[in-house]
């Protein structure tokens, strides 16, 4: 009993950080929002790093890669870890662009907290709704940084209103700037009911100013609060004063929550508020203890599961990220929900219904690496030496398999043909394709048997791109590129029943599978669907899983314009087969026919993916940008007008896109922006429906 006692004693004590005082967040925004800036502020604040990092000099340590330190911009996410006020902040990183979303959604997925950062002067931004959107799927709680208040046209009160009204969000100040613009001079906490002015402020007048303002702010928070929390509520209503403690720790509970989002401000360039948000990401942020127990299922039964943040549950963890490193091979980060493991161990991945060794532990610091032994709860760790583990896959104690819903990524919409410079790039062209599909799960790779072509797909012109500079950079391989083309999709219109049937004899053992499939469309957005609905054994069970993926192969090998076809059910419900000649070959030959006639006869439309696109533009020039847009099938959703300038939100087709950032300079002297996301597939119009399916069919 005493060995026991100590044993359990011995391994609490070898926790470095309780699970209560560890924080996984994620830095969150749109582009040129100061991310990276932010981060760089919060690393040399913790005492992680001892110089700060520039992005315009490109010395930023989050920044790691060549191509990010050249563009300026961040293009894969990177994890690290710090500590503040005796807690373990583990950080990521995310890029802003849009062509790099994926990165956020996989950082988002096993994340339980974010810092999202917002340019005081340009407000919510389309990306910063994106990513917002992509925090609401995951419920991560969430505080607010409005960024460069220290910027001429700064307006807080402004982006806290854009919060409220654009991302339907309870925005609380939880800080108010003293003054903004060459201005700003301070920030109020109304928390701690205190004002804070800058070390470099010669204006004695900055600390009056704040005072004026301090008592009406702070009676403003409190009741805000008391509104919303119950214990506050009480003791708001018996009068009694409510202490700095009570007050956090009412804002923690209505943060984790998700009621309320606390808004912060300063200017990362200037290192101004830079600390205060390090508290408040202590203060509010939540704990792997605070959310909810990852949900799993056991892949036997189907049953759910609860895998409880704690070293002494079975171990389980989610793959969420792999890079394939140069020097050192493969490396997958995970993230731990429960239990802990040890390097070397083996472990089971039920995505794959297979075991793996865990290599080397390491925590990551950007592309640096610190060796550990061991992995515990809540901590996010990358392994070598997993070789099957991919993006979404699950790790998990054999003696307990369980399995994490995976992660989904948004689909490519544009593709352009590659092909090789030399024979050695030819050799070389495969092999490094592949590394790169195997990192970046919004990245395919298509060969078209009957031209020859390599086709390769991804989010925009500025993902292909770079992928196509590391090709060369990191494996040395050149190609050519051609001109890049819209990834039109296909999908059907009406339900239908099809059958197919495969037969071959040849003298021996033949191949017969006969299958009756009933085809339906699906929502928009709802991908493939497959059902099962044999009865009384007309087919036997082993030879379903074959008979789904020839339905996938038919759907992703095109429609009647050659096109890749989405969002359809397809269920099996009837067939035959042959005790001898039946095999999955034959089932899943059978199941292609079927799938392929179906789409013929179930009035199949073509898609064309549809961007959301946000342009800034002075006024004098918004009637030209106007012009241009309604000339490329533009539809405005609205136009937001501040100062001498405004914001135009449109929905347009990417095949009209090209070209608009030069036209756009041309229209607006260079003094317009843009920014362009992913929305939507949707139907093309008939009239020209016609001639993409003439252009690009295939002539089946």
């Amino acid at each position: 009993m005493l060995k026991a006692v100590l044993e359990i004693k011995d391994k609490l004590m070898s926790r470095t950080f309780p699970l209560e005082r560890i924080r996984n967040i994620g830095i969150i925004a749109h582009i040129d929002a100061g991310k990276t800036t932010a981060t760089e502020m919060i690393l040399y604040h913790a005492g992680r790093t001892y110089k700060i990092g520039s992005v315009d000099a490109g010395t930023a340590v989050m920044d790691w890669m060549e191509q990010e330190r050249e563009r300026g911009i961040t293009i894969s996410s990177a994890a690290t870890t710090c500590q503040w006020r005796e807690h373990c902040i583990n950080i990521i990183d995310t890029p802003g662009h849009v062509d790099f979303t994926a990165e956020v959604e996989r950082s988002l997925r096993v994340l339980d907290g974010g810092v999202v950062i917002f340019d005081g002067v340009a407000g919510v931004e389309a990306q910063s709704e994106a990513v917002w959107r992509q925090a609401d799927k995951y419920g991560v709680a969430r505080i607010c940084f409005i960024n460069k208040m220290d910027r001429t046209g700064a307006d807080f009160h402004h982006t806290v209103t854009m919060i409220k009204e654009r991302l339907q969000a309870r925005a609380l100040p939880v800080q108010v700037p003293v003054g903004s613009g060459q201005l700003f001079r301070g920030i109020i906490d109304l928390v701690e009911n205190r004002v804070i002015p800058f070390p470099i402020d010669s204006d004695p007048a900055s600390s009056e100013v704040g005072e004026t303002s301090l008592a009406k702010h702070h009676q403003a928070l409190i009741e805000e609060v008391a509104e919303l929390d119950e214990e506050t509520m009480l003791l708001y209503l018996d009068g009694q004063d409510i202490s700095v403690s009570q007050l956090k720790a009412a804002i923690r509970r209505l943060t984790i929550s998700n009621r309320i989002v606390p808004v912060l401000c300063g200017s990362a360039l200037r290192d101004r508020g830079i600390q205060l948000l390090l508290d408040a990401v202590v203060d509010y942020l939540p704990s792997p203890l605070d959310v909810l127990p990852a949900s799993a299922t056991n892949p036997e039964t189907g049953e759910e599961i609860l895998c409880l943040a704690s070293d002494d549950e079975p171990f389980s963890a989610l793959a969420f990220k792999t890079v394939s490193d140069p020097f050192m091979g493969r490396l997958v980060y995970l993230r731990v929900y429960s239990g802990s493991v040890r390097a070397g161990v083996r472990v089971l991945n039920p995505t794959r219904d297979k075991k793996e060794r865990l290599g080397k532990l390491y925590i990551m610091h950007a592309d640096r690496r610190e060796e550990v032994d061991e992995t515990e709860t809540g901590s996010i760790v990358a392994s070598l030496g997993l070789k099957t583990t991919s993006t979404g896959d699950t790790l998990c104690e054999p003696a307990r398999p369980v399995l994490f819903e995976t992660i989904r990524f948004a689909e490519p919409v544009l593709s352009m043909a590659v092909e090789p410079k030399t024979k050695v790039d030819q050799a070389k062209l495969d092999d490094s394709l592949a590394k790169l599909a195997m990192e970046d799960p919004t990245f395919r790779i298509y060969h078209d048997k009957e031209t020859g072509q390599t086709l390769i797909s991804g989010m925009g012109e500025l993902h292909l791109e770079v992928l196509m500079e590391r090709m060369f950079r990191e494996y040395g391989v050149r190609v050519n590129a051609g001109k890049p083309q819209v990834a039109y999709k296909e999908t059907i219109t009406i339900a239908v029943e099809s059958e197919g049937k495969f037969v071959r004899q040849s003298g021996g053992k033949g191949q017969y599978g006969h299958v009756w499939l009933r085809i339906e469309p699906g929502k928009r957005g709802s991908g493939f669907e497959f059902r099962d609905q044999i009865r009384s054994g007309a087919i036997p069970k082993e030879f379903v899983s074959s008979i789904e993926a020839g339905a996938k192969t038919a759907l992703q090998s095109g429609g009647l314009a050659g096109c890749p076809v989405m969002d359809v059910k397809v269920t099996v419900y009837d067939g035959s087969f042959h005790e001898v000649d039946s095999s999955e070959l034959a089932f899943r030959a059978a199941a292609f026919m079927a799938v392929r006639d179906g789409i013929d006869k179930a009035k199949p439309i073509i898609l064309e993916p549809i961007m959301i696109v946000e342009i800034t533009t002075p006024n004098q020039f918004l009637g030209d940008v106007i012009g241009d847009l309604n000339s490329r099938r533009a539809h405005i959703e609205g136009i937001d007008s501040r100062a001498d300038f405004s914001a135009v939100r449109c929905l347009v087709p990417l095949a009209e896109i090209f070209g608009f950032a030069g036209d756009l300079r041309s229209l607006s002297q260079g003094r317009a922006s843009h920014t362009m996301r992913f929305h939507s597939y949707e139907e093309l119009p008939q009239n020209l429906a016609g001639l993409i399916g003439t252009r690009i069919g295939r002539g089946r």
